[in-house]
Parts: structure tokens; C-alpha cells; sequence
């Protein structure tokens, strides 16, 4: 049993946490970290620990820890005006001027959006965009979504059955019936080691026609993707790839939807995913970024043709029967204003796109040729180190020796904080937009020795 004090017993008596083995923690045979405060890149816990977050929460604190300026916005709405829905016409000025704002950081052909609260309500709101779209439309059978395997897209129910991770579906029932996935979109994983990227593409695109002529292209309302996969393992698309997949969509008439949970905002050295790859989406899904997480907000951007389906749906049918009670939340949306606003003042794009440039050259010089790794990959401040038993055969480690887990364990005993991804051997990193070199070497240099730390006596 962990020595605890009393916050400490609460939270292992109280407190159910995501994503948590219950009953380890609950009997206190896994560590608990509470943390007290940030600033910059930076958090430090209760106990004095001062931590270089490279993973930036959940990849979403974008302007990094402790601005005050987005404080002093969510401080003044609140004193002016804590709350008021959305429904009905109704707005405020925090969230009608963050619509403007979104939509002006938005493709072009895109100037509608829907605020809701995390990634995950944002995407089950895109469905039913989607589903209301083509009963519209006339279409009702076109109601079944192509995600991907490794995608990550939330974990509600029909979230959940996105997300193509296995420990989101087992012992849940999912995916539910409506979801059907295809390949990922992963090279290094690719069926045949022989295989250029130009011909894993083709075999990607090859996998999405097979699987839509045995669904059949009526029974398919959308597809949506990450532009990078991102809890997935962290994975750029092999090149050409979303060329090929929004041809193939385009030819049998279904919708894109691009998940910008993660990548919106900067985190991939532009300011949205899709401009970076060069997708046109009919819907975009934004949350992390759009904040910084300093209050809870999400958003769906629609694209202007799929709004005017909308405007003749509810002409027709009467008003949207969708909607969530924080939908457009004047704190969250305050906060968003002050966010984005602190994004384009500090040039946090740009960095991202310097350091992050910075960052993959410094990952791969200082680990590409260990002998445990078998890939470094990444784009802007999004990386991954890929570890392997012996890369030359492609041997993987056993997952029952935690490799990855005991390696983050060792960064944090560094004072460095990066992610184990689930599913596989993955040591994740999304540090907040404004890091720096220096901080960057540091990250570099924790990993390295921690890796060593590990792997040493193997």
C-alpha cells in the first residue's frame, strides 16, 4: 500500500478516473499523482515535483500552463455572465464572436459551427449531422460511418465504435453496427516490409473500395479520419494518401469528416490539419486546441454546401432536434476567444512548425539508430518513438513487459512527462505549442536515458 494522506485517500475511496485500472488504484497498488499547479510548459504536483509536460495534458494545453489572460477573460464572464444556453436563437458575445473566430481560422468553404464541450459529444453530434444530411437528402439508407482502425474519434457509444482501438470496445458491446473500419493508415506497419509508401497507399485506397463494394455505397453516409492518427500510435499519412481517399469518397458521394480534435489550431505547424494535407472536408471536428483546456468547449464546422442542406431540412421539418444544455458555454467560449487570440499573438503556429521541425531531427539523430527503436516519426510538435525488440526482424517486445509504461515511468522519475499510447510500444509527445529548443534537448536527452535505464540489461 502507497503512503497516504488524506486527499490522497479520497481520491482512491471517491474518485473513479478514466482510463484507470479501478482496482489497483483503488487499493492503492498503482501511483496517483495530484497536481496543484502550471506555468508555461510546466506542472508541478502537490509534493513539489516540477514537470515538463511534453505531452501538454492531453495533447490540448496548446498555450501551455498559467496565462493569465485567458484566467481574466473566463474570470470576467463569469462575474458578467456565468451562463445562458444557446438554444433558439439565443447567443453571447463570447460565443458568437468565437464562431467568427473559428471560421476565419477555418478552409474557406467553411463558416458554420456548433459548439459543444469535448471531442468526443462534438463527434456524436457529427454523426447526427450526418444521418439528418442524407434523410434530407432522400437517402436514409446512406447511414453507416468508415472510420479506421487505430482512429480515435471518442468513447461514448457511437464514438466509442469509431475509434478503432481495441480496449475502447472490449467488454462494451461495440463497435455498434452502424461503424464499419478499414485499414490505418500506418506504414511502419504496413503488410509487407518491401511495400514503398506509393504502394501502401494504393493498398490503403485499394482496402477502402473493397470494403465500400461489399457495403455497398448507398449504405455509406461518411468517413472520418484524423489527418494524423493520433492516440492511434501518433502515425502521419504515408504520402499521397488523403489524395487517393477523398478521390474514392468523392466517385461514391460520401461525406469527410476530418477529426481536428488534436490538430487544430497549430499543432501540426498550420493552423488546421486539414490545410497541412491538403483535405477538404464537409465537416470538421475541433475541442483541445480550440481552449488550450482551460474550459471545457468543442466545436463541429460545417461546411457552407452541407449547411444548406441544413437550412432546407429545418425549412421543411421544423428547427434541429439536437442540442446539449452547455452547447456554447459563454465561459468556454470566452476562454476560446482569449486562447486563440494569445495563439496568434505569441506566433505559436510558427513555432510549433520551427520546433517541431527541430524536434523530429533531434528525436531521430539521438534515437533512430538505437537498438530497441524501430521507428521515430511525427509532423510539427506531434512525435512518437516506435520500440521494437530487435527492429531488424521486426520483433516486437511482449506486452506483458510493459516496456513503453516502464520507460514514461522513468521520464517522470526525470521530470519529463510523455504518453505510453495504447496499443502497442509507443512512447507519445505533444508538448504545449510554446516550447523551446532548450526544452525540446531536454525531452530528448530524459528519453534517452530513461530508454537506456529500461533496456539496459537487455
Amino acid at each position: 500500500m502507497l503512503t497516504n494522506d488524506q486527499l490522497s485517500q479520497w481520491d482512491r475511496e471517491n474518485f473513479l478516473h478514466p482510463s484507470t485500472a479501478f482496482g489497483q488504484h483503488a487499493r492503492g497498488e498503482s501511483a496517483n499523482r495530484i497536481v496543484k499547479s502550471g506555468s508555461g510548459v510546466y506542472i508541478e504536483d502537490r509534493d513539489g515535483n516540477r514537470l515538463l509536460d511534453a505531452f501538454a495534458g492531453l495533447y490540448c494545453v496548446n498555450v501551455g500552463y498559467g496565462r493569465t489572460e485567458i484566467a481574466e477573460a473566463i474570470s470576467k464572464q463569469a462575474h458578467e455572465l456565468s451562463y445562458y444556453h444557446a438554444y433558439v436563437g439565443h447567443g453571447t458575445e463570447a460565443s458568437i464572436t468565437l464562431a467568427k473566430m473559428v471560421a476565419d481560422r477555418a478552409p474557406a468553404h467553411m463558416n458554420k459551427v456548433y459548439f459543444g464541450l469535448g471531442g468526443s459529444d462534438a463527434n456524436e453530434t457529427n454523426v447526427k449531422l450526418v444521418w439528418y444530411i442524407q434523410n434530407v437528402l432522400g437517402r436514409p439508407e446512406k447511414r453507416k460511418i468508415i472510420s479506421r482502425w487505430r482512429g480515435y474519434h471518442g468513447s461514448g457509444l457511437i464514438t466509442g465504435s469509431l475509434t478503432g482501438l481495441t480496449p475502447f470496445h472490449n467488454k462494451f458491446g461495440l463497435p455498434l453496427s452502424e461503424v464499419v473500419h478499414t485499414e490505418a493508415p500506418y506504414y511502419f506497419r504496413r503488410p509487407r516490409k518491401d511495400m514503398s509508401e506509393a504502394e501502401f497507399t494504393a493498398h490503403c485506397a485499394a482496402e477502402l473500395e473493397a470494403l465500400i463494394e461489399r457495403e455497398g455505397a448507398d449504405t455509406i453516409g461518411a468517413f472520418i479520419g484524423e489527418p494524423i492518427l493520433g492516440t492511434g500510435g501518433i502515425v502521419p499519412p504515408p504520402a499521397g494518401y488523403w489524395d487517393a481517399i477523398q478521390a474514392i469518397l468523392k466517385k461514391h458521394d460520401i461525406l469527410l469528416i476530418a477529426d481536428e480534435v488534436v490538430t487544430g489550431f497549430g499543432r501540426l505547424g498550420t493552423m488546421m490539419g486539414s490545410t497541412h494535407y491538403g483535405i477538404t472536408p464537409d465537416i470538421i471536428t475541433i475541442a483541445k486546441g480550440l481552449t488550450s483546456a482551460y474550459a471545457p468547449l468543442s466545436g463541429s464546422i460545417v461546411s457552407d454546401d452541407l449547411f444548406k442542406v441544413l437550412e432546407d431540412g429545418t425549412d421543411k421539418f421544423g428547427p434541429f432536434g439536437h442540442g446539449w444544455t452547455y452547447s456554447a458555454h459563454p465561459i468556454g467560449a470566452a476562454a476560446g476567444v482569449a486562447n486563440l487570440k494569445l495563439v496568434d499573438d505569441l506566433g505559436l503556429v510558427q513555432n510549433s512548425r520551427d520546433t517541431g521541425a527541430y524536434f523530429q531531427q533531434a528525436l531521430k539523430t539521438a534515437l533512430g539508430t538505437h537498438r530497441f527503436v524501430g521507428d521515430v516519426r511525427g509532423e510539427g510538435l506531434m512525435a512518437a518513438v516506435e520500440l521494437q525488440r530487435d527492429p531488424a526482424n521486426g520483433d516486437d517486445f511482449d506486452a506483458a513487459d510493459k516496456v513503453t509504461a516502464r520507460v514514461v515511468g522513468e521520464m517522470a522519475k526525470r521530470n519529463v512527462i510523455a504518453r505510453a499510447m495504447p496499443q502497442g510500444e509507443i512512447i507519445g509527445f505533444a508538448p504545449p505549442l510554446c516550447i523551446t529548443p532548450a526544452e525540446i534537448d531536454l525531452v530528448v536527452d530524459v528519453t534517452v536515458d530513461a530508454l537506456n535505464a529500461v533496456t539496459g540489461g537487455l
